[in-house]
């Protein structure tokens, strides 16, 4: 593929370079490609570094000049090691290896000089396509991928078209043939293949200064908040209508423990029969639901609030429910699960009277938030004291809330120490968390026990598929106190502040910017339409492709008329393809034998109806000789000059530019000859 060979002149700039340019310049515009794709993945000087290494190597083929010694190479690849060292803190792991590799690959092209470094290329640029489904497996990624394996197909065609200068469009044509018979095969491995724990990652899920959920809840930190669309979770409600918009509460992790600035989980410091349980008492017909979670790398859950039964995840990977209500799996969810759930939307728990265990949920650090504490003794005050004005002074601090002048922001500023005190008497204005934050504090200031719940609130039907669509902007904190003779209760103190967040999902929005707020400005419905339509065609690759578990295998095997299928017939079936395919492969051979060269089975059927006339002759000789020793064995004859006519006109319709007669002709003439006798010896 990369020898040096003469200029074709062809019109058109690709053709009218050398073979070794061209072919250079392609596998470059491939491998740029390829790397393009983890360029929001790596650091940026790799992307740098890659991007200046293959102009590098595109200028050299331009100009056919030498490529660099192996002094540069070395140096490139020890500011490599340094680099990726000083970005990951190793040369080792999952971030570090594919920095590596992107870089390696780039690195190659300044040794391309023969077909094997060609070869070590391509195999690599393969490798390095697999490392893209440790950050995403989405319809987008496979459609990238896609055209990068086509590409490196291309170019592995051509390498093995090494004479002349083919047209790069038909080696892309056979690699594009090859690629389709090769999707049978590969879907019945994709279908019976036994399903595995996932080998790939998934992406990273960093919360800072985004809407989401973690592991903890640091109030006061972020200046601006910059809403996530991406999609958290879909769901399917039985017979296709959702519960009413303020009921739709997707619970995740508790906090029942906070320092001051910081809420986390509650790590208790009673004996654990002190504790307090769940005590989940359901009321009411419960509702069903089958959830579609995108990976969060949590071993969170998430159902309506409140689930009684374990919903069940592919894989074993049990999920058991916490004394907080909360459902956590056994392992974290690396990749996309789809499950089934029923909720009690009404419903209450925890105990119904005081016990010990509730001494946990009034803590508070000391040295925060006086201002706050003193407003809970003034509330106090005029509410009376003891549990039984527990009610009454939460519907005053929510009536503050209300009347205070207090604002939703995505914008509230970076709050202080005192955080409870800037949001209820300074700032008054803060997202759900400083809310719910805020709400809590003051709650616990007056004795009355509280905690932080998070979770998603709310979401929206995608008019395409119908699928209930919850994003990370729909992550929502909201408190649970608890008032004697009731137990826990929900009080979301964010609508009071903003109703339209929890009765009609109204959110927030960021200001559009750049091409998607022109369009947004020019057709308010056009972006929200595309949107939907490509989340509806992902939604089939999650439900079809991504969520093909071990499960739906077994489902197939029943389809199939299997009883009880298990994964001795999972393998029976997949041998009984193979087999099945192999014989037909076989019988396919034979077939394309049988086919293969008509010119030369035509030459063959001839070379042995002339040795029947006594004239002999080899597998190499060619139809002008055969016309010479059948001129000089069987005599001028006219029948003798057809038959050698014919051959010479055989021999032109194979090498001759424009031999102005086609295969099927001389196929109808070969069985209107009129064979000469055999010469009497």
């Amino acid at each position: 593929m990369l020898n040096a060979l003469r200029p074709n002149r062809a019109t058109g700039v690709a053709r009218a370079l050398p073979r070794e340019a061209r072919d250079t310049l392609f596998v470059l515009a491939v491998i740029a490609w390829v790397v393009a794709l983890q360029a929001a993945h790596i650091p940026w000087w790799t992307t740098v570094l890659t991007a200046g290494v293959l102009a590098w190597r595109a200028r050299l083929a331009l100009r056919a000049a030498p490529l660099p010694r192996w002094p540069w190479r070395l140096g490139l690849l020890l500011v490599t090691l340094a680099a990726t060292f000083a970005s990951h803190g190793t040369l080792l792991g999952q971030q570090a290896g594919v920095t590596l590799v992107v870089v390696l690959l780039a690195l190659k092209t300044l040794e391309l000089r023969a077909r094997r470094d060609a070869f070590v290329v391509f195999f690599l640029a393969f490798f390095t396509l697999l490392t893209h489904f440790f950050y995403s497996q989405s319809l987008l990624t496979a459609a990238g991928i896609l055209i990068a394996l086509l590409g490196l197909l291309t170019a592995l065609v051509n390498a093995h078209m090494p004479v002349g200068q083919p047209p790069l469009a038909q080696a892309a044509r056979i690699a594009a043939g090859m690629a389709l018979l090769g999707a049978p095969i590969m879907l019945v491995l994709f279908l019976l293949f036994p399903r595995m724990a996932p080998l790939w990652g998934v992406p990273n899920n960093d919360p800072s200064g985004r809407s989401g959920l973690s592991d903890e809840m640091r109030v006061g930190e972020i200046a601006q908040l910059a809403l996530d669309d991406s999609i958290a979770l879909r769901v399917r409600f039985d017979g296709g209508r959702p519960p009413p918009a303020g009921l739709l509460y997707f619970r995740g992790p508790v906090f029942g423990g906070f320092d001051g600035q910081e809420w986390r989980p509650l790590e208790s410091g009673f004996p654990r029969e002190r504790r307090l349980s769940a005590d989940l008492r359901p009321r009411g017909e419960p509702v069903g639901y089958e959830v579609t979670l995108e990976p969060n790398r949590r071993p969170w859950v998430f159902v309506l609030e409140a689930a009684t039964t374990a919903p069940t995840l592919p894989g074993e990977n049990r999920v058991r429910m916490t004394e907080e209500l909360q459902w956590i799996a056994q392992r974290s969810i690396n990749s996309l699960v789809r499950y089934r759930a029923s909720s009690h939307l009404d419903f209450g728990h925890g105990p119904l009277q005081a016990e010990i265990g509730l001494q946990d949920y009034v803590q508070l650090p000391p040295g925060f938030n006086p201002r706050t504490l003193q407003l809970a003794q003034e509330l106090r005050r005029q509410h009376g004291p003891g549990p039984a004005a527990a009610r009454a002074l939460v519907n005053a601090a929510l009536d503050r809330l209300r009347t205070g002048g207090y604002t939703y922001t995505l914008e509230p500023g970076v709050y202080g120490r005192h955080t409870a005190d800037e949001f209820w008497f300074d700032r008054k204005a803060g997202f759900c968390e400083h809310i719910a934050s805020g709400f809590a504090v003051l709650m616990r200031a007056m004795d009355i026990p509280a905690r932080v719940v998070t979770g998603y609130q709310g979401g929206e039907v995608n008019g395409v598929d119908g699928f209930w669509t919850v994003r990370q902007r729909d992550a929502h904190a909201w408190t649970e106190v608890w008032l004697q003779g009731e137990g826990w209760v929900r009080v979301d103190p964010t609508g009071a502040v903003f109703p339209g967040r929890i009765g009609s999902l109204q959110r927030l929005r960021a200001p559009a910017t750049g091409f998607a707020g022109a369009i947004d400005n020019f057709n308010p419905t056009l972006i929200a339409q595309l949107r939907a339509t490509w989340e509806a065609i992902n939604n089939v690759w999650n439900q079809w492709v991504l969520d093909y578990t071990q499960g739906r295998q077994l489902d197939l095997l029943r389809a199939l008329g299997f009883a009880s299928p298990s994964w001795q017939d999972l393998a029976t079936v997949l041998l009984g393809v193979v087999i099945v395919v192999s014989l037909l492969g076989a019988l396919w051979t034979l077939w394309e034998r049988q086919q293969h060269d008509p010119w030369l089975r035509l030459l063959r059927r001839a070379r042995q109806r002339l040795a029947r006339l006594g004239i002999a002759s080899e597998e190499h000789t060619p139809p002008r000789e055969l016309a010479r020793r059948a001129t000089v064995q069987l005599g001028d004859s006219p029948a003798t000059r057809a038959l050698a006519d014919w051959l010479l006109r055989l021999e032109a319709q194979r090498y001759a530019r424009d031999s102005g007669t086609t295969l099927p002709q001389l196929k109808q003439e070969f069985r209107r000859l009129a064979w000469p006798a055999r010469r009497a010896t």
